[in-house]
């Protein structure tokens, strides 16, 4: 009785939008006051915060959070799109498919949806409605683009997820690399056959000489050498994943030098935002050890395994249902706080399911990122109404091919695992 009210407070205060951080220490810490009052709360007061931020694989987040914040000091993500437009010349929506390898690589570097999703409105979304797509196209289809900031690597979001499953950064990281690349190429699908569909006639891109398509690629290669760098490291094992980081870091900040990007105003900003974000995240991963003793007393993960076990349900309809409830998380709540609130719960369960748990990970984040594109929340469609100038509800039109697209996917992951644990089971 106590868990579910604890649950049904922490549900409730979330939507509030009380801050997250906030609403998981504070039930946390009443929950563990009606188990055992003071004498249960100071002890995990005392070690719990102290012991969730003690490990060595957090240092990757802020130098993953640096690394994006340098790249996009550089500037070079600016021209991203031209570049990617270049490269894919004059084929049938050729500029929506530049728009998704331009979305794919600032993906790779940024690790920020809403930021993907922004630069992109500003560029490819004008440049696509000139072409002759229809606005809920472009629109739906930059959005959507975006998402794959948390599935590519490498990934604040999968970072979070292997540190709260305590499982291997490295191998979470690379798993999201093809995965990644199959949703892309799903997008582009989609696009093509949406516009098939509705009988539109698909523009072709641009047209580009061998010698432009050179200077496109050699525009681009800085940012190709640096996910190479970051991402080839950990799957050699030649790098941890922190140590790829801080090279990855170190390569950004080399970029912004070279190119004559650097100053004292734009390095501060930098640092003041990687300090920002990566405060709210161990604020979170701080309350949820709080929470997570509530959670051990009350012994609500042995509980549930008993009780799914107990109800013969087959594990693909289990998968099923889990698959659900992330997707009904999405709709009101971020990617952060549902690993936070739901991972040291459900991950058991799966695991009982015979489900890998870097797997599991994989597809736990393609379907939370539903949520971005979805109501009520959406955040990537308020993004890219705002910087394109485009009716929000226009922009949800468009992203819902996309939303059916990335729930397919989703669905032969489940079906076919192997495809997610491929490139990991190779290191």
């Amino acid at each position: 009785m106590l868990l579910a009210f604890i649950i049904i407070l922490l549900i409730v205060l979330i939507m509030l939008r009380v801050p997250v951080s906030f609403v998981i220490f504070g039930t946390g810490v009443l929950g563990l006051l009606f188990l055992g009052g003071f004498d249960l709360v100071l002890p995990v007061m005392e070690t719990a915060p102290a012991t969730a931020v003690r490990s060595t694989a957090l240092t990757a987040i802020p130098l993953f959070m640096l690394m994006a914040q340098f790249m996009l000091m550089s500037g070079l993500l600016d021209s991203l799109f031209d570049a990617a437009r270049g490269l894919v010349g004059r084929v049938p929506g050729g500029t929506a498919v530049a728009s998704v390898g331009a979305g794919t690589a600032f993906a790779a570097v940024s690790g920020s949806s809403t930021a993907a999703a922004a630069t992109l409105a500003q560029t490819s979304t004008t440049r696509m409605i000139k072409e002759g797509y229809q606005p809920t196209v472009a629109s739906g289809l930059v959005a959507s683009v975006g998402t794959l900031a948390a599935m590519i690597p490498p990934s604040i979001i999968l970072v979070f997820y292997a540190i709260t499953a305590e499982a291997s950064v490295g191998d979470v990281l690379v798993a999201g690399f093809f995965p990644g690349l199959l949703i892309a190429g799903a997008m582009i699908l989609t696009m093509y056959v949406g516009m098939l569909v509705n009988k539109g006639s698909i523009p072709l891109g641009t047209r580009s000489t061998m010698k432009e398509k050179m200077g496109h690629l050699l525009q681009a290669s800085p940012l190709l050498l640096v996910f190479i760098a970051v991402v080839g490291s950990i799957f050699l094992g030649i790098a941890t994943p922190t140590e790829a980081a801080a090279l990855g870091a170190f390569a950004a900040l080399i970029l912004v030098i070279v190119r004559k990007r650097f100053t004292l105003i734009g390095m501060g900003r930098c640092l003041v935002e990687t300090v920002k974000s990566t405060a709210m995240i161990l604020a979170i991963i701080m309350s949820a050890h709080v929470l997570g003793h509530f959670l051990t007393e009350t012994r609500a993960a042995p509980r549930l395994v008993t009780a799914i076990e107990e109800s013969a349900m087959p594990a693909l309809l289990i998968m099923a249902l889990i698959a659900v409830f992330y997707v009904i998380l999405g709709f009101f709540m971020d990617q952060i706080a549902i690993i936070a609130l739901t991972v040291p719960i459900v991950l058991p369960v799966v695991e009982g399911l015979g489900y890998d748990p870097i797997w599991f990970g994989i597809f736990m984040v393609l379907l939370a990122e539903v949520g971005m594109v979805t109501p009520p929340m959406g955040i990537n469609v308020f993004v890219v109404s705002k910087s394109a100038g485009i009716a929000p509800m226009t922009v949800f039109r468009g992203a819902f091919p996309y939303v059916v697209a990335m729930l397919a996917m989703a669905a032969i992951f489940l079906l076919w695992p192997d495809l997610v644990l491929w490139v990991p089971n190779l290191m």
